[in-house]
């Protein structure tokens, strides 16, 4: 008998989707949402909100698609091969915000929401008109919003300079309407400590700091790892705390690449 008839086809694996831009350095953006996704097992697919000329140095241009090609491609995917979970990126513009939104809405899956306001070299990636869309559409969408401190700033004028602010930033982010909201607090001294809410109880994720200036990708892997795991049938806080590991390792394992700020390492587990 043939290999090919005596082999059982494996069963698809979870399907995760990806809303975002294109880092064309390949460390954050869609590029590191489907490396993250791969090393968690589940099958990544994307639909492309913007191309943007990036590499360690920072972002050197932007071009958003048009909301109609946006619609087109989730619709391609969602209708036909389905999705166990989503994750947004960089939407760029108040337009792109609301057909997401829009379509995040008739989805029944859970949704993690990176509310992408600027790249790791401060360059701009949401525009202000668009905040108030991202507040009042795609938050409400969220199972979980992810923002670190600049990008809770952003939405809600809070602004965090030691531990017991995340707290603060996290209700503020809940009155968006988001089912759980992760504050990121990354940029914080110490330790790396992120803080996991849904406004009746907390979890306080802690990790140590590694002395690595190479994390470009950390927020974009992050969000994917959250939503890999809730693809992959786990709650919450499992998937926060499973994601929490993955990234510290990412980062420890970071590397070096192009002259200026290189990528966390997104195979560290597989090696």
């Amino acid at each position: 008998m043939p290999i090919s008839e005596r082999v059982t086809p494996p069963s698809a694996p979870a399907r995760v989707l990806t809303v975002a831009g294109s880092d064309s350095g390949g460390g954050a953006g869609i590029q590191a949402d489907l490396k993250t996704m791969l090393a968690f097992g589940v099958h990544g697919m994307s639909v492309l909100t913007a191309v943007t000329a990036q590499n360690s140095l920072g972002v050197h241009g932007a071009w958003e698609l048009p909301a109609e090609a946006v619609r087109a491609q989730y619709r391609a995917v969602v209708d036909d091969i389905g999705v166990q979970a989503v994750k947004t990126g960089m939407l760029s513009s108040a337009e792109l915000v609301a057909a997401v939104a829009e379509l995040l809405a008739a989805t029944d899956a859970p949704v993690v929401v990176d509310p992408v306001g600027v790249s790791k070299h401060g360059d701009p990636l949401l525009a202000a008109s668009a905040l108030d869309g991202v507040r009042t559409r795609l938050l409400p969408a969220a199972t979980v919003a992810t923002p670190n401190l600049d990008e809770v700033a952003q939405l809600t004028g809070v602004l965090v300079e030691d531990e017991t602010g995340l707290r603060r930033a996290a209700g503020a982010v809940l009155e968006f309407g988001p089912r759980w909201a992760l504050i990121k607090g990354g940029h914080l001294p110490g330790d790396a400590v992120d803080l996991l809410t849904d406004g009746a109880e907390e979890h306080w994720l802690r990790a140590p700091r590694h002395d690595n200036r190479h994390t470009h990708g950390t927020g974009c892997t992050y969000a994917s790892a959250i939503a890999s795991g809730l693809a992959r049938g786990q709650g919450v806080v499992e998937a926060v705390r499973a994601a929490k590991e993955y990234v510290t390792g990412a980062i420890a394992h970071g590397f070096p690449l192009g002259a200026g700020i290189g990528p966390v390492d997104h195979r560290w587990r597989l090696r």
